[in-house]
């Protein structure tokens, strides 16, 4: 079994519509990962100020059942961030990987004055040239919060995201009624965003009113699941 994590997250561009201004406020949120439809670790997400106008977002995911326990699979993702308007600027983003007998760590830099950013660490040779930036671009953990804040019945949501060398884009529709989410002994009720764009490879999150950060992220390939990231506590942080 392979657990192959990829966080979209998990640039705003809202389809003819002015974006909501974000009331960004600290919190931290654990989450039960599933791999394949089994429970195969846990997850946090993490947004906290940094002092001055900048903030942080941390996702970490360590598996702790069956292939992801053996493997010894730890994952972390962090972005620094500035919110300007709102924007939500990333400034910096890391990924470290951490498995038996591999590691990987890739560090990036969001440059606003020249609009370039650029990656370094273990990553492929065509990923570590400079890429142009454009404003609203996000980086992939950014994009959690994003949808947090654009999603409203009926919407179509669409984000540029500059992430690991690479740029991405990402159309989204959101139902346009929220449906019932149960982990296991909360009850929620969410939107559901799915993506449209990514051909076989989906990406969803449910995503409820009050709550600062997704109640389940889903990944899904060729029609079956994959990662499931199901929110059972979230709380603010002092």
């Amino acid at each position: 079994m392979s657990l192959n994590l990829r966080l979209p997250m998990l640039g705003l561009i809202l389809a003819g519509l002015a974006a909501p201004a974000l009331a960004l406020e600290p919190f931290v949120a654990s989450y039960q990962a599933y791999n394949e439809g089994k429970l195969a670790g846990s997850a946090s997400m993490k947004v906290a100020p940094r002092g001055g106008e900048q903030w942080q977002i941390d996702l970490n995911v360590k598996g702790t059942r069956g292939f992801a326990r053996l493997a010894g699979l730890n994952i972390e993702q962090s972005t620094v961030f500035d919110v300007e308007g709102d924007l939500l600027r990333p400034r910096s983003q890391a990924t470290v990987r951490h498995a038996l007998f591999m590691g990987k760590k890739m560090v990036g830099t969001y440059d606003w004055n020249s609009h370039t950013a650029q990656w370094q660490g273990d990553i492929k040779k065509n990923r570590k040239a400079p890429l142009s930036l454009q404003t609203g671009d996000l980086s992939a953990l950014l994009m959690n919060l994003a949808v947090i804040r654009d999603a409203a019945p009926g919407r179509q949501l669409s984000y540029r995201v500059v992430d690991n060398g690479r740029v991405r884009e990402y159309a989204y529709a959101v139902s346009a009624e929220p449906e019932t989410v149960e982990v296991d002994e909360l009850s929620y009720s969410a939107l559901r965003v799915s993506r449209i764009n990514g051909g076989n490879d989906e990406t969803i999150f449910w995503v409820a009113d009050g709550v600062p950060t997704p109640v389940r992220i889903l990944q899904r390939e060729d029609g079956q699941d994959g990662i499931d990231l199901r929110l059972v506590e979230y709380q603010g942080v002092p």
